[in-house]
């Protein structure tokens, strides 16, 4: 039987109408990005059961790296479909297509004239900074990049902001190490160069421990990362550390900690820290929608990380045991749902977290102190 794979190269020689390039893995990876004409098919298998797969077409399936995708072209092979695995997938697409080349002046020009990406990126930025007084004169600020599209362009945004100041501050634009393969450390560094944001890379060994946890490996490693982050900021003298967390992180926090956690909390704009004295994290994102970040990613072409963690290791559909759906992607199908039947349910959760009545409320919780309604009533 032909081999069940096929190489980019042969790829390339396929003419577009023999072929359906199918990317098999999760939804929210597909969004995150995928290779140039593929459609989203995370459960090939029941598609060919429905009969909804081409049977006169070669169907060309890939995951991050080939580990899900070549059991699922060889079993479709054994249904009568001219099916093959793309060699190291979507990993092996993007290898290629790295380029350090600069674009910095395409890139910030986009911000400046093109009409979508200054009202929904520029504008919405600098409103959370003034609102929320989120920056002082003489701060130094630890730009956290996770290699992510978010962090990216909070970068891009900081940089425009600083050029435009109105008072003197400056930035660090820090990338933590926590254990990347080899590509995802290429694709930050390549994407840095390109956008014109000199990195400073530090190493830590985060994905190593979090490796032996068998229970709740990202909420400690997302503590951990942060601990990192505080401590390698200070030292460089920083007195501020930035996040990029966007509007619908804030809302899907909202609802995650009613529905999961049964409490009422959102990702503050401004934190101070608990454990390094002096030191605030910010958040100036939180204005801004995740689908005007991917429009301004989609509109040149950009190619992010996502996760690169070695239990997702960039593809939540390629871990073993399937369980690919967080609680965060749970809640963000639900906000989807709900979306279709109330358009302004997004607006709403988001203003819950501004308009809380405490007169209409059992208890709440204040400087770690319960309170409870009776003691007003």
């Amino acid at each position: 039987m032909e081999q069940a794979e096929i190489t980019l190269e042969e790829l390339a020689d396929l003419p577009e109408k023999a072929r359906v390039l199918m990317d098999v893995r999760d939804e929210a990876s597909f969004a995150y990005g995928t290779v140039p004409g593929a459609v989203s098919c995370p459960d090939p298998l029941a598609e060919a059961g429905a009969g909804r797969l081409p049977r006169d077409r070669k169907l060309v399936l890939f995951c991050m790296h080939g580990t899900r995708s070549l059991p699922l072209a060889e079993e479709l092979r054994e249904r009568g479909y001219d099916a093959v695995s793309l060699r190291e997938g979507y990993g092996a697409w993007l290898r290629k297509n790295l380029s350090r080349e600069s674009r910095q002046e395409e890139i910030e020009d986009s911000l400046r004239r093109v009409r979508r990406f200054r009202e929904n990126l520029m504008t919405p930025f600098t409103k959370a900074v003034r609102i929320w007084n989120l920056l002082q004169p003489g701060d130094r600020v630890a730009v956290c990049i996770s290699g992510g599209k978010d962090s990216m362009l909070m970068a891009k945004l900081f940089q425009e902001l600083q050029r435009h100041r109105k008072f003197p501050f400056e930035l660090v634009f820090l990338v933590m190490d926590p254990g990347y393969n080899e590509l995802n450390r290429l694709l930050i560094e390549a994407n840095a160069e390109a956008l014109g944001i000199p990195i400073t890379v530090f190493h830590s060994d985060i994905f190593d421990i979090v490796d032996q946890v068998p229970k709740s490996p990202c909420y400690l490693c997302a503590r951990m990362r942060r601990g990192h982050l505080y401590k390698q900021a200070r030292d460089l003298g920083c007195n501020k550390i930035a996040l990029g967390h966007h509007y619908d992180d804030v809302i899907e926090t909202i609802l995650m900690g009613m529905l999961w956690s049964g409490q009422f909390q959102t990702m503050m704009p401004r934190v101070h820290s608990k454990n390094f004295e002096g030191m605030e994290l910010i958040r100036p994102m939180s204005l801004i929608r995740e689908e005007d970040i991917k429009a301004w990613r989609d509109y040149h072409g950009l190619h992010f990380i996502q996760c690169a963690c070695h239990f997702t290791d960039t593809c939540s559909s390629c871990r073993e045991d399937g369980t690919n759906v967080s609680k965060r992607m749970e809640t963000k199908l639900l906000i989807r749902k709900l979306h279709e039947t109330n358009p302004d349910v997004e607006a709403h959760l988001f203003n819950s977290a501004r308009c809380v009545n405490l007169d209409t409320v059992l208890g709440y919780r204040l400087n770690g102190e319960e309170h409870s309604f009776l003691e007003k009533f």
